[in-house]
């Protein structure tokens, strides 16, 4: 069931949004070569709390048999690891990575959540384009993410647009509503069919998440259960905002 946020329930997402904005700015500081992934999620978990909230994706229980509790604060996938990948002290950043990470800050009972994808120094032009092609193919969405209109018009939109500049979508993950819970209804693809779906009202909270591949848009799934990469090893980029549906523009509540 879609929930429809109240006056008072917007303004406790507002302030989760808020702490996820302020710990990507934080990051940004820190995406250098030679850092690790584990102390970026190190950092991210740091800030988070400092902000009165909690990395609600660590010990974060998918509900499925054999697979473990996420370990860490935050997701970081490198290079053709799309998402979910695991931080760890071994992996090194260098030159030219492309690093996704997945943020969700949980404070007074509601979550906020975004993405990004930072390019570590310089990079091809290739990568380049695939970042800003991903983080594009979001305000190409959001721009039908309007009271009246269906969620089957911002999926089209997103869809459209990655595959009209040569990439792949990712269609075995998607986009959420947002609230109490991480994941909440409905569920919204980067892709589909415009006029489908529920029609959006006014209150309520989306995260909108177009995840694209350079090459084909097959995807594998690592051994750690959590981790999904590229079966061709071509790059993958990821850009996520948690959104407001209003009475006129959407509103991004995770942007600062």
């Amino acid at each position: 069931m879609v929930t429809i946020k109240s006056k008072k329930e917007i303004e406790f997402m507002r302030e989760a949004c808020k702490v996820v904005a302020e710990t990507y700015k934080e990051l940004e500081n820190y995406i250098k070569p030679g850092i690790t992934t584990l102390e970026l999620d190190q950092i991210a978990e740091k800030k988070m709390r400092s902000l009165g909230a909690i990395p609600a994706e660590k010990g974060y229980d998918p509900g499925i048999k054999g697979i473990p509790k996420f370990p860490a604060s935050v997701c970081i996938s490198i290079n053709d690891e799309v998402i979910h990948g695991i931080p760890s002290k071994n992996r090194i950043l260098k030159e030219g990575d492309l690093v996704s990470i997945d943020t969700v800050a949980l404070k007074n009972g509601y979550n906020g959540d975004a993405a990004r994808t930072f390019i570590v120094g310089k990079t091809s032009k290739e990568n380049q384009r695939l970042v800003d092609v991903t983080k594009q193919a979001f305000f190409e969405g959001i721009k039908f993410a309007k009271s009246g209109n269906r969620i089957g018009d911002v999926c089209h939109a997103i869809g459209e647009y990655v595959q009209s500049q040569g990439f792949s979508i990712v269609k075995e993950f998607q986009g959420h509503g947002i609230g109490k819970e991480m994941h909440e209804d409905p569920g919204i693809p980067n892709y589909g069919k415009p006029g489908r779906g529920i029609r959006l009202e006014p209150g309520m909270t989306l995260a909108i998440e177009p995840m694209v591949i350079q090459g084909k848009p097959n995807i594998l799934e690592l051994e750690d259960g959590w981790t999904i990469v590229t079966e061709d090893g071509s790059m993958a980029a990821h850009y996520e905002n948690t959104i407001l549906i209003t009475e006129k523009e959407p509103e991004i509540l995770t942007i600062l």
